[in-house]
């Protein structure tokens, strides 16, 4: 068993300039070794001793250290960034692949492509994270990416800032650079620091029960009546939805069981009498094979899809709306409220992680304005 202090070396970027943090429990002889350094200084910030990220002051390290303490690079090599385009001994499948799909990847790390992908994000966020790294690389393509310091990436942030994209826009970029620097680099979270945009409060976009009823009876087509209905009376996502396997349907208890949903965690929802009858007779019609909506023999269906047919059933129920998908889901949480479902319910059931994100749909229901009237009707005044 190794009985050697440890010497843990860290990314740092301090005054745009590149260095090698040195992290270590308390040792009179290590703290010598480290003060004898060429260099060192102390950082206020990160609580640990630093020198230039030279090659050469790697190699002092190795040289002082051997037999005196054991060089942790876990964090330090954590993965080997910044690759040459086109170097054959960097080349990566995995990389290749998602550039098939969209040519702007070419920009992006394969190490960041690739832990995105261990990590299991949602195929969504990690192709919206790829996108606008890759953006964000290709910005500064003249220059390695681990030379970029916080004034290059405030300047890029306030670069979307004025080209007019939303605060929630802009908090994706930031989380896009975070995740390299600090997941794939391994850098302190305070590697920079950058004023995020106040986040907007946007009530969401609910439905009339009426309306709801309209736009149900106006589908005729028994597969998409079924995809509305089931999405609506289960308060499901499109990706939960559509991720719906034939066993996932629990008739005998009446609940729907949604796995890995929005942070890997699975849940239960309920189902519906009229929702399983409906479902019975579309499994007979269609006898789907995997999922429960397929666009082919064992294929889910598509998001697009879905989309279409809410759109045309607007259209049909002469609803002006501009509703998506996640408009039946915000509907079902409301209308649950208003019919006198405690929130702590509903919270659980939409699968949210804090109360305060579900607390939002009271303040688009209806059920505690019927009552409230407004002063001017006590003030006797003729129009």
């Amino acid at each position: 068993m190794n009985k050697l202090p440890i010497l843990t070396l860290r990314n740092l970027m301090i005054d745009g300039k590149r260095c090698i943090g040195l992290q270590h429990y308390p040792l009179r002889v290590i703290d010598i070794l480290i003060n004898d350094l060429e260099g060192v200084q102390y950082s206020e910030e990160y609580k640990m001793r630093y020198i230039p990220n030279t090659e050469a002051n790697i190699k002092i390290l190795i040289h002082r250290f051997r037999g005196i303490a054991w060089i942790n690079y876990k964090y330090f090599y954590k993965n080997k960034p910044i690759h040459t385009h086109g170097c054959e001994e960097n080349y990566s499948p995995l990389k290749e692949k998602h550039e098939a799909q969209d040519p702007l990847l070419k920009y992006c790390p394969a190490e960041y492509i690739q832990l995105l992908e261990t990590r299991r994000y949602s195929i969504n966020t990690a192709r919206s994270y790829c996108t606008l790294f890759a953006d964000f690389a290709r910005h500064y393509q003249d220059r390695p990416l681990n030379d970029i310091n916080e004034q290059d990436i405030k300047a890029y942030v306030y670069k979307i800032v004025k080209s007019g994209k939303s605060p929630s826009y802009q908090n994706q970029v930031i989380n896009a650079i975070k995740f390299y620097y600090e997941q794939v680099l391994d850098m302190p979270q305070r590697f920079y620091e950058i004023d995020r945009p106040n986040k907007e409060r946007k009530l969401p976009l609910v439905m009339s029960e009426e309306e709801v009823t309209r736009l149900l009876e106006a589908v005729t087509n028994l597969k998409h009546k079924a995809i509305l209905v089931t999405m609506y009376s289960c308060g499901l996502r499109i990706s939960e939805l559509l991720a719906l396997q034939l066993t996932d349907i629990q008739s005998d208890r009446k609940l729907v069981l949604v796995r890995e949903a929005k942070g890997k965690k699975d849940r239960t929802t309920v189902l519906a009498t009229t929702t399983l009858e409906l479902l019975r007779k579309y499994y007979q019609e269609y006898r789907p094979r995997v999922y429960l909506f397929e666009g082919g023999p064992g294929v889910p269906y598509s998001s697009k899809s879905v989309s279409n047919i809410l759109k045309r059933a607007l259209y049909k129920a002469g609803i002006n709306i501009q509703a998506t998908p996640h408009t039946l889901r915000h509907s079902f949480a409301t209308h649950l409220l208003e019919n006198g479902t405690d929130l702590r319910y509903i919270q659980v059931l939409l699968g949210h992680n804090s109360p305060k994100t579900t607390e939002i749909y009271a303040h688009v229901s209806t059920k505690y304005l019927k009552d409230v009237k407004s002063p001017i009707e006590k003030l006797s005044i003729r129009f």
